[in-house]
């Protein structure tokens, strides 16, 4: 991206048609697979939290070419030995897995400590600054958004420290009380030992941030961590959220029915016949389009598949809560069994 084109925080969809099958197509078509090293958005335009001590860039935003989607964000923050980034705000929450390193935060003049697999959260409306507490080695951070959707409501109020001109406004007023009651008593680093991993019909999971987890400081995006031992694969499922998946260690694929609707006396789904295969290793970013079957698979025959996921909760608050499970993950099957049989 250049510095002439500026920075995309939220792309529009228009067309001469109503019906928007050729945005869809073009969505569709595009690779679902971006490699590990791939840069969309060096940020060096439009950024406010670069320093000379740290580095950012995107792997998924909403100014991709080719576009995927502006739901889900994600980006890595590095932090040099010993350094920080500039002190900046957004209205906008973000979610930060710690993929290196150990530091901590300064959030409204708060102090939060943080190392790896840890997720840190950037509350809304939070002035925050991030620091590597280490003097000989990196902190990396994998940052999981939905920025896009606080910039379609017009919650843009953004920008690095500064004052507001005096004389056109008034006396400072608490902007917090705007905020949920009790937000504040929220975890804002979730570490490993505040989770469980579990047998699902998805397969062995750790859940981050879910609706159902109250006690942690999230709104917008939900985050799971996921292990497929070696040689096995997931459940088979099939949600209306996309979602984006970040390889963690191991390498593997995942098959995509794509599934369409047929506008008749009510919506019918219509899937596809044969799946697509989209393979992937360490460092790789998977996206997973909206109304889209899929199953992965772990390649490997002697290391398990470790994966982050993450979707918008938007899409549940929207109505779309639910998950259809056509085939659950070999793990679960036994488990169930066993129990059975004892």
């Amino acid at each position: 991206m250049s510095r002439e084109e500026g920075r995309v925080f939220l792309r529009g969809i228009s067309s001469e048609q109503y019906g928007l099958e050729e945005f869809r197509r073009r969505q569709r078509s595009a690779p679902r697979v971006r490699p590990a090293g791939t840069v969309v958005d060096d940020a060096q335009v439009g950024h406010s939290g670069d320093s000379e001590q740290s580095r950012t860039w995107w792997i998924l935003g909403p100014g991709d070419d080719p576009f995927l989607t502006q739901t889900i964000q994600m980006h890595f923050v590095e932090l040099f030995p010993g350094g920080s980034n500039r002190g900046h705000g957004h209205q906008n929450e973000a979610t930060f897995y710690i993929l290196e390193g150990r530091g901590y935060e300064i959030h409204d003049g708060q102090r939060y400590d943080w190392e790896k697999d840890d997720l840190v959260v950037v509350h809304n409306d939070s002035v925050h600054r991030h620091f590597n507490a280490d003097p000989e080695r990196r902190a990396l951070a994998l940052v999981i958004k939905a920025k896009a959707t606080w910039m379609f409501l017009g919650l843009i109020q953004q920008g690095k420290i500064g004052r507001t001109p005096e004389g056109a406004y008034g006396p400072r007023e608490d902007w917090s009380r705007l905020w949920t009651p009790g937000v504040e008593q929220r975890k804002k680093v979730v570490k490993p030992s505040d989770t469980r991993w579990e047998i699902t019909r998805e397969g062995k999971v750790r859940v981050l941030t879910s609706p159902q987890r109250t006690d942690v400081r999230v709104f917008s995006v939900d985050v799971h961590q996921q292990e497929i031992p070696p040689g096995s694969r997931s459940g088979k499922h099939w949600h209306m959220a996309d979602e984006a998946i970040y390889v963690m260690s191991g390498r593997g694929y995942s098959l995509h029915w794509d599934v369409e609707a047929e506008i008749q006396d009510r919506y019918y789904a219509r899937v596809a016949r044969e799946p697509s295969r989209w393979d992937f290793q360490e460092g790789d970013l998977l996206y997973i389009p909206q109304n889209t079957i899929h199953q992965h698979f772990n390649a490997d025959p002697d290391r398990p598949l470790v994966f982050l996921s993450a979707q918008n909760r938007l899409f549940k608050l929207l109505g779309y809560d639910s998950v259809v499970y056509l085939e659950d993950a070999p793990e679960y099957t036994a488990m169930h069994a066993a129990v059975g049989a004892g």
